[in-house]
């Protein structure tokens, strides 16, 4: 295939990182035992985990829709006149990274822009996966024969944040619909939980972000702007209403926007280590508890329709929900939405036109953010010891 279009910066081809996910029942138990490698982990506590995707014939979503997003960012940058190869490999999984990156190098290409199925900073969401971009271009060919770039966290970039805005839209729209208030109602964002030492040393040393570090700060900054967004649009058709009806002499007056929360999910590791918290299970049932009569459950924290998507939220959050008489509704990860595939490729195409930070896309006033991680940025906390292998499906890393 004959490449235009990057050039300019030198980059040859595009390499998507995923986590990895099984894609059939014999490969379920192999699959945990690459995850949890090194860790200690029982073999009983590999069968726990891995009920949740025999549930689903043994096959994650993951790897799937990683091959439609691989596709669909090929025919987006061939739409805008860069045409260059894609290629798609996996951290823990097949096709493995090293050997997908070995296969780019054959095929002449050694100058890789990679893009990781995680939007946001922290150990195991950026710094662990640009550390495996390091290994496997180590283990290609020595010294600078290969280089291996990747994009910034993009957790405030339009592509990302349009997908979710529009879904609490269309959830609340529904539950209007169905004669419920804003009282009544509560918008849960939700994203994977991890080690609170790991959160606390998510980001560059030199900003303060709180005792969440930069990880919670960026979900925290990313509901706001979601939630804004959905008032203002609820603000905008209020308004319309009162002038059309206007004429007739009717008064309508702005709905409230529900309330909202961060919260986590799908936490692993020793009972006695901290993580962030509340759980979302923990969250419906407090709510349950003071009269909410419906939630709307946002995951804020990840891509795409995973395994700890469809089984944490869809199975066990849902039936925590129900087990309270409450209405759920999960909205899409952004998936191939195509604002986000757009927006994805505005992220590749922004490195190979420099440009000043101001303009590049941002919606929080933490972003945007870096390409290169800086000294210390994201540091891995305290060693956690023996963990759960749910860590294996975490949304943090995308499995």
């Amino acid at each position: 295939m004959e490449a235009r279009g990057m050039e300019a910066r030198g980059y040859d081809a595009v390499l998507l990182l995923g986590f990895g996910g099984p894609e059939g029942q014999d490969d379920v138990i192999p699959f945990l035992r690459n995850v949890t490698r090194g860790r200690g982990v029982p073999e009983s506590r590999l069968e726990t985990v891995a009920t949740h995707y025999r549930a689903s014939g043994g096959v994650s979503p993951v790897n799937a829709q990683n091959r439609a997003l691989r596709d669909a960012l090929q025919a987006e940058l061939a739409g805008r006149g860069t045409v260059v190869p894609v290629y798609w490999g996996n951290r823990n999984w097949a096709p493995y990274l090293g050997d997908v990156v070995a296969e780019a190098v054959a095929a002449g290409h050694s100058r890789l822009l990679a893009l990781t199925t995680s939007a946001y900073s922290s150990y195991s969401s950026c710094r662990q996966y640009r550390d495996d971009l390091a290994e496997a271009r180590g283990a290609t060919l020595p010294g600078d024969a290969v280089c291996i770039d990747a994009v910034r966290p993009y957790f405030d970039h339009p592509g990302f944040v349009t997908p979710f805005v529009l879904g609490v839209r269309s959830a609340l729209a529904e539950f209007e619909r169905q004669g419920l208030a804003a009282a009544e109602l509560h918008v849960l964002f939700t994203t994977h939980s991890i080690p609170q030492a790991d959160a606390e040393r998510s980001g560059p040393r030199e900003r303060s972000f709180g005792a969440g570090g930069a990880y919670e700060a960026q979900h925290r900054a990313v509901a706001e702007v979601v939630m804004a967004a959905v008032a203002a649009a609820q603000a905008r058709g209020s308004a319309a209403v009162v002038a059309e009806g206007g004429r007739e002499g009717v008064a309508v007056t702005a709905g409230a926007a529900p309330a909202w929360s961060l919260v986590f999910q799908s936490r692993s590791g020793p009972p006695g280590m901290p993580w962030l918290k509340p759980d979302v299970n923990d969250a419906i049932t407090v709510l349950a508890e003071a009269g909410t009569r419906a939630v709307v459950v946002v995951p804020i924290g990840f891509i795409s329709d995973h395994m700890e998507v469809t089984w944490d939220l869809d199975t066990e959050a849902a039936a925590t929900a129900a087990a309270h008489d409450m209405e759920f509704t999960r909205v899409s990860t952004p998936g191939l939405h195509p604002v986000f595939v757009a927006g994805l490729v505005d992220l590749l195409l922004e490195r190979l036109t420099p440009a000043v930070p101001a303009e590049r896309c941002a919606l929080t006033a933490l972003g945007p953010w870096p390409d290169a991680c800086p000294a210390g940025c994201c540091e891995k906390g305290p060693a956690r010891g023996a963990e759960h292998p749910a860590a294996s499906v975490a949304g943090v890393t995308g499995g």
